[in-house]
């Protein structure tokens, strides 16, 4: 309202705007059908999520993205049910690279683990628990990214890294014991977070190394990261959403935007040709 003010003189309702909104929306119903179809289709997905404020109450944002397409969902639950909402990685069967969250483990595609977000663990450890072994596995790590990076790896490198890797899993492992059970509490007992991160390095290992050797996969999840960062920064200005249609609404409008901009294509008359009923449509075969 304030911008269409003082570019026109006319300051239109929170009704129009609302209104508009909606009418957008169902005009990319076809747009978002032909994106899901897309990226069911590439080789490598990169996947995330986020909070996002209903009225005050916590609901979710995710994204699933590659680096021509973008589809976000807006859902009021963070597991399963979203991921079924959005209809795409339910039925992905090729890589997916995400931050070990445990929903998309229940996925049947491949996975790969974001090495940033282990980094950024790995240095937590060394420098807030005093953990050696974690900041040896974090040097390593770095370097090992390093050498791929500039094309100086080899099989022995890789092979040296791997005893190396293994190693001081193990040494986290015995500087990290299995803590006592608590008596008269059920479930399972906590555990120290080194040996939590340990244990999953270990469960995990071919998904966190996949960047070695499947080429075409990335070291990180900063596809994700990045297109989710749009979503965090309307919650820091608005605060949310009124209701959770409007948060759908958003989502599929922005699922177009940021894929025009993707691919190098004018918002303004995307958006324009919206409301034309003319759609202008992003490349699908990326």
């Amino acid at each position: 309202s304030e911008i269409l003010e003082a570019l026109c003189g006319a300051r239109p309702s929170d009704g129009t705007i609302v209104l508009n909104l909606k009418l957008a929306a169902e005009h990319l119903v076809d747009f978002e059908t032909q994106l899901k179809a897309a990226l069911l289709q590439q080789p490598v997905l990169h996947a995330d999520e986020t909070g996002s404020k209903v009225n005050g109450k916590l609901q979710w944002m995710h994204v699933v993205s590659c680096a021509q397409l973008t589809l976000y969902g807006h859902h009021t639950q963070r597991g399963f049910a979203a991921l079924e909402a959005m209809n795409v990685l339910p039925q992905f069967k090729s890589l997916l690279m995400h931050d070990a969250w445990s929903t998309y483990f229940k996925l049947s595609a491949k996975h790969a683990l974001c090495g940033a977000h282990l980094l950024r663990e790995l240095r937590g450890l060394a420098e807030h628990h005093a953990q050696v072994w974690a900041g040896e596995l974090r040097d390593a790590l770095r370097l090992v990214y390093h050498q791929q990076k500039d094309g100086t790896i080899t099989p022995e490198l890789v092979m040296a890294f791997e005893y190396h890797f293994d190693a001081l899993l193990d040494a986290g492992l015995q500087a990290n014991p299995p803590a006592p059970p608590v008596p008269g509490r059920r479930g399972r007992t906590k555990q120290a977070p080194g040996r939590n991160l340990a244990l999953r390095c270990q469960q995990h290992r071919e998904a966190v190394l996949r960047f070695l050797h499947d080429e075409g996969v990335p070291f990180d999840n900063n596809q994700a990261e990045r297109d989710i960062r749009p979503w965090c920064v309307k919650r820091k200005v608005s605060g949310g959403f009124r209701s959770e249609e409007g948060g759908q609404h958003f989502a599929r409008i922005r699922s177009y935007i940021s894929t025009l901009q993707k691919q190098g294509l004018n918002v303004w008359h995307g958006l324009v040709s919206v409301f034309r009923g003319e759609i202008i449509m992003p490349s699908f075969c990326c």
